[in-house]
């Protein structure tokens, strides 16, 4: 009967989109015919606090208006009864003697919070001036800006560089004029974390 292998694929389809993406991400599939006992399979049902036999509603906390029980909702923002953020999508498939409703709900409270911790972790302050004794500080100013050009040209953060990117970040350097600034190689080393020889042999690179 198709009705029973539709809801079968659906059940495996659940189980294993809740194993992918952990205890936080539940999986609710819809009688969409039967409002006062709609669950008819549910995986990781803590994350919205219901059971097999729950009538229809969004989230366990307000009943579904008319819109919503006959669209697709794809990645739309809700919260749980115990106020946990949840980024929700229900998909809907009929046949002629059903109406399933698929509904994915992942918890993502842990994940603002951790965003935030990120976010204040990372945020800094002005640069520290290098070689703060140098005389013409604003060579310097200019050989900072510049190289702050070369990392957003190249768009990798320097740790996640790889050598051709580094070689870009030099002959952007090169074409701007930067090493015409006193001092300007051992500087440049110091923060590209190479040494100077590096340094000239891609220079010598650039010019060959």
């Amino acid at each position: 009967m198709e009705q029973e292998r539709i809801l079968d694929f659906l059940k495996r389809l659940s189980d294993g989109i809740a194993i992918m993406f952990g205890k936080d991400c539940e999986v609710v599939i819809h009688d969409m015919k039967q409002e006062e006992a709609s669950i008819l399979y549910i995986a990781n049902g803590h994350v919205t606090q219901r059971n097999i036999g729950d009538k229809l509603d969004f989230l366990g906390t307000s009943e579904l208006d008319t819109l919503h029980k006959e669209k697709d909702l794809v990645n739309r923002k809700g919260q749980s009864k115990t106020g946990h953020s949840i980024k929700s999508s229900t998909f809907h498939i009929e046949g002629e003697d059903y109406h399933f409703a698929l509904g994915v709900n992942y918890d993502y409270t842990n994940m603002e919070v951790l965003h935030n911790v990120v976010t204040d972790f990372i945020q800094v302050g002005e640069p520290i001036a290098e070689n703060e004794l140098e005389k013409d500080e604003n060579l310097e100013g200019q050989l900072e800006e510049v190289f702050a050009e070369a990392i957003d040209y190249v768009g990798k953060p320097l740790p996640f560089m790889r050598k051709q990117d580094r070689v870009e970040v030099i002959k952007y350097l090169y074409d701007k004029g930067a090493f015409s600034i006193h001092k300007s190689i051992p500087i440049i080393a110091d923060k590209m974390c190479v040494s100077r020889y590096t340094i000239y042999n891609y220079i010598k690179e650039i010019k060959e």
